[in-house]
Order: C-alpha cells, then sequence, then structure tokens
C-alpha cells in the first residue's frame, strides 16, 4: 500500500480485520449505502447540470474497470454496506452495462440494489437487469411535455424515456421513482401534472429542490444566502449548524492531505439563474395540497432522503427532497465513488480519498477497508450551503449525484 496513506490501524482507530465492524461515523450514523458512478459521461445536457458543450471528463484510463468496480463494492459490502445503487454521468452510456449490472447482482449480502438513469435508452435493456439482479430503478424525468423536454435536457426525446418507464415497469423493476427537479420559469407549472400522474400510476413522484452544485460561484460569491434559506423553509425547520464542529475528527491533521480538489467544468446555470429558478418543497407541497387536499405520510420502499406522501386514492406517492430547506444530512447513510475511483463522504462538500491509486498498486482488501473507515470517520454532520458554501472541485456529472 503507499507509504503517503495513513494507517489508521497505527493510531488505534480501528480493528484488526479479524473483528470487522459496521461503518459507523463520528456522528453515530451507521453508512451502509454506496452509489457508484460508472462514467462520468452522460447522452443528455440538462440545464442545471452540464453545459451545452458538455463537461470535461475522465480518460479512459482513469475511469474504474467493472473488476475494480466489482472488488471496491464487494469490500464495502464487507464492512456493511448493503444498498448499492448505479449512477453517472447516464450509467446507461457505459459499454455492456448490463455486464456489470449481472457482476453486482450476484454477490451475497444485498438488501437492495438499485440504478439511476434518464430512461433515453432504458427499454432494451430492463429486463436483461431485472434478470441478473436489479431490484429497482430511479428515472429522471423533469417534463412531460415534448417540446419542453427539448428545452430542458437538450438531447434525447421524452417519448424514448416514457418508452423505457414502462419497459421498467413490464420488468417489475418496481418501485418506480420519478425524479423531478423543480426550477421557476421552467417546470414549476407541471407540479400538478406530476401530482395527477401518482393517481393512475403506482409511481413514487419525488420533486427535488435544484441542488446549488456552484451556487458559491457567481455575481454575489454566496452572499445574503442566510436570508434566502431562512424565507425558503418555515421557521420551525429553518436552523443555523449548532456548535457541533463540522468535521468531528478534523483534528486528525493527516486525514486532510488525502483530500484534493479537482478541476470544475461550469454549469449552463450560473449561481445567480439557479437562485432565481429556486422553488421550495414547501411551495410545492402547497400547491398539490391547494389541488388534491391534505396529503397523507405514506411508507416507500428505500426512500432515502424523501419525505413521502399520498394523494387521496393515488395509487403511487409523492415525495420531497429537501436538501436546501430541510436537509436530512443528520440521518445520512451513504458514501459515493466517482467514476474515477475516489471515495466522497458527502456531495455537497468538497474532499474525497483516492482507493484508484493503491487499488492499482497492489494494495490488499484490508488496506482498502482502511481507506473507507478514514473516508467515514471524515464524513461531514452536514453540508454548508446555507452559508453559501458548495464543492467546488467536481460538477454534478462528474460526481455522480
Amino acid at each position: 500500500m503507499d507509504k503517503g496513506i495513513l494507517s489508521l490501524r497505527a493510531l488505534g482507530l480501528i480493528e484488526s480485520p479479524a473483528s470487522i465492524m459496521p461503518l459507523i461515523d463520528s456522528f453515530n450514523r451507521t453508512i451502509d449505502y454506496l452509489r457508484v458512478s460508472v462514467t462520468d459521461r452522460c447522452n443528455f445536457r440538462c440545464v442545471y447540470c452540464m453545459p451545452e458543450e458538455g463537461a470535461e471528463v475522465a480518460t479512459k484510463a482513469d475511469i474504474l474497470t467493472f473488476e475494480e468496480i466489482e472488488r471496491l463494492v464487494g469490500i464495502a459490502m464487507r464492512l456493511g454496506m448493503s444498498k448499492i445503487r448505479l449512477t453517472g454521468g447516464e450509467p446507461l452510456v457505459r459499454k455492456d452495462i448490463a455486464l456489470l449490472v449481472a457482476r453486482i447482482g450476484a454477490l451475497h449480502g444485498l438488501t437492495d440494489f438499485s440504478l439511476t438513469t434518464n430512461a433515453s435508452i432504458l427499454a432494451p435493456l430492463a429486463l436483461p437487469f431485472a434478470r441478473a439482479g436489479l431490484n429497482r430503478i430511479n428515472i429522471s424525468l423533469d417534463t412531460l411535455r415534448p417540446e419542453r423536454f427539448s428545452r430542458i435536457a437538450r438531447r434525447g426525446e421524452l417519448q424514448a424515456v416514457l418508452q423505457g418507464i414502462e419497459a421498467a415497469k413490464l420488468a417489475g423493476l418496481t418501485p418506480i421513482k420519478l425524479n423531478c427537479v423543480v426550477m421557476r420559469g421552467w417546470n414549476e407549472d407541471e407540479v400538478l401534472d406530476f401530482a395527477r400522474l401518482t393517481l393512475m400510476q403506482p409511481f413514487d413522484v419525488r420533486f427535488i429542490e435544484l441542488m446549488p452544485i456552484n451556487w458559491s460561484k457567481g455575481e454575489d460569491g454566496g452572499q445574503g444566502m442566510d436570508s434566502f434559506f431562512a424565507l425558503s423553509a418555515p421557521s420551525d425547520e429553518y436552523q443555523r449548524p449548532g456548535s457541533i464542529p463540522l468535521y468531528a475528527k478534523s483534528e486528525l491533521a493527516s486525514l486532510r492531505s488525502t483530500f484534493h480538489e479537482k478541476s470544475v467544468a461550469s454549469t449552463q446555470l450560473d449561481a445567480t439563474a439557479m437562485r432565481k429558478a429556486f422553488v421550495s418543497s414547501r411551495e410545492i407541497r402547497e400547491q398539490i395540497e391547494q389541488e388534491f387536499g391534505v396529503l397523507e405520510p405514506a411508507e416507500v420502499v428505500a426512500n432515502g432522503p424523501a419525505r413521502s406522501y399520498r394523494v387521496n386514492g393515488g395509487l403511487g406517492t409523492v415525495g420531497f427532497i429537501s436538501q436546501i430547506t430541510n436537509d436530512m444530512c443528520l440521518t445520512c447513510n451513504r458514501l459515493r465513488l466517482t467514476a474515477d475511483g475516489q471515495l466522497r463522504p458527502c456531495l455537497m462538500a468538497d474532499g474525497e480519498v483516492d482507493l484508484r491509486t493503491p487499488l492499482r498498486s497492489g494494495a490488499t482488501d484490508s488496506d482498502i477497508e482502511e481507506l473507507f473507515r478514514m473516508t467515514v470517520l471524515h464524513k461531514p454532520k452536514e453540508h454548508r450551503l446555507e452559508d453559501g458554501s458548495a464543492p467546488v472541485g467536481r460538477s454534478m456529472s462528474q460526481l455522480g449525484g
């Protein structure tokens, strides 16, 4: 293993391989969920994610192979991470992706195996995925209108996505979750259409607040964010961070040396445009309840950060992912593995641990386990978006958000 990598065992911070324990971070959260980006490439150019010309992508040599991904997922599972999700970029543009799904689907101990996709090329793959062990699927869908689809995604066709959704339904990749990023001036007038969809189909529609991957840059550099967040959420939901340090283990200065930044490609919507487009979950919910009445709490399989409800008489559910106005950081149970082999403890905070280099330099599984534990020890208590802070190291497509 690289001599530059700190040994946590030498510090007495972890136990020997003979007594491996589940991953528990400094704030007593059990980390049992790994999101695995298989590519940083995408066949869409969504306005809130990528510029029209595309974002910077890693070289083929830097991208993890299927064998490397399988090994890292296996190590993670031995540490108690039983929930695995494949992401991108767009994961289906990775050549022979069905082979990777089969490799991971065959691993013993999976309790939930899912995939996030824009579904534009899902139709012929849905059944093979299901047969290979994939449990369910999340589909990004920001509009139900063809002409608006072209404006937001700037690639592909809505009809192909709808065919992918139908194929997933027929293949049993359920519950199907439809993720809609709501943006003022773009699609906020479709909230009721999406909610109405749950009356007719057993879909779990999740309305997502626009995530400010670059809100710390722009005309105001993040100034004035305190008043912005205070206005976007009810007083009982809006709370400033407490006195607990962001990183409980930040006194371990040697840990920080393993974290680094990378150059970031600009996104299409700058900071100012994103703030103007932001729609809070509270506003979305009020719009739905004005039309359909009070929403009823609902339970959804592997619901993650969403708070889910059911429209009266609905076959499906509506959920709200409020990472800005009412985040669920204190119950976060996940790590993220980027397509080029960097392990991140938080989507919305810079910092990552290099797994690819030791993996390709002869590191043992025990060595890699130490790096997983190091990353968990450095998992932050919460993001700092309300302070105008956001990750600057990578774009969303590079993070596998």
